[in-house]
């Protein structure tokens, strides 16, 4: 009798064979509103059996790519420094070792861990970002390791012009003046994206999918739903077209499934999931 691996629906080789690198950051020690993302990835996981490997949209199969699911890391709820490190740590594992990983969140701070690791091997890096929340605040009551202050620390390793935010309609007034002076943000929409990703071809893409961009009628499980989001169909197609780009790595962050008990919040996760997997390419 074989072993029963619990693993994201055809995501089942070894890891010295896989070109992508699927793995959990359940993580959320940062919420500033409703927690719960920390139990996104197993969700994910465990509701991607419903759904095919085979993409009709792309006509690719989860079973022609070579993915392993590494897991989840156990990281430490009280220590959003000491998690950020040791995400840092598994996507550095995963890049050296020739691989590109898709991390599976978890808030949004998760995403930080991996950018550190990306940039010193991809110097050049953009960052597509998709969400509600612009995440630009320098801190959030004096914290400034937080899920509202991500893009701010990815900012001050980047610098200008090299951060793409779309769908934003919340947030400060602060971080809305902040954009306008030193990140390309597209508001409330996906208007841009042909164009920004015309002008990305060729270089370093890292993709960060809050899934909070949609709108909460198609996915009420987040733990900050903000009305007046991204149709599930636009986001869709505009994540058909990444495989224009040179995707280095991306993540999935902010499902918080038991605010829905429909289950139709992690069944879109896990679409998106698979969709995001097939437009990506082995390193």
């Amino acid at each position: 009798m074989n072993s029963n691996v619990h693993t994201f629906l055809g995501c089942d080789s070894p890891f010295g064979q896989a070109d992508i690198v699927l793995f959990g950051a359940p993580f959320d020690g940062t919420t500033s509103f409703r927690p719960g993302a920390r139990f996104g990835p197993a969700a994910i996981r465990g509701e991607s059996f419903g759904i095919e490997t085979y993409s009709p949209y792309c006509d690719r199969d989860l079973t022609e790519l070579r993915v392993c699911d590494a897991g989840d890391l156990e990281l430490p709820f009280g220590n959003p420094g000491r998690a950020v490190d040791m995400i840092r740590e598994r996507a550095e594992e995963i890049w050296a070792a020739g691989k590109r990983p898709l991390m599976l969140g978890g808030e949004h701070l998760v995403t930080l861990g991996a950018l550190r690791a990306a940039l010193p091997r991809y110097p050049a890096l953009h960052i597509l970002h998709l969400d509600a929340h612009a995440d630009l605040r320098a801190d959030y009551l004096g914290e400034t390791l937080s899920h509202a202050c991500v893009l701010r620390r990815a900012w001050e390793l980047l610098g200008d012009g090299r951060i793409h935010q779309f769908g934003i309609r919340s947030g400060e007034r602060e971080e809305f003046v902040f954009a306008d002076r030193h990140t390309r943000m597209h508001r409330f929409t996906l208007d841009g994206w042909a164009e920004t990703l015309g002008a990305l071809e060729g270089a370093p893409v890292y993709l960060t999918l809050d899934l909070d961009v949609l709108d909460p009628s198609c996915l009420p499980g987040t733990g900050t739903p903000e009305g007046g989001g991204i149709p599930f169909t636009e986001l869709l197609n505009a994540l058909l077209s990444l495989h224009r780009l040179n995707l280095i790595g991306a993540d999935i962050v902010e499902l918080a499934p038991h605010y829905d008990p429909s289950g139709i919040s992690t069944a879109a996760a896990c679409k998106l999931t698979r969709e995001i997997l097939l437009q990506m390419k082995g390193a």
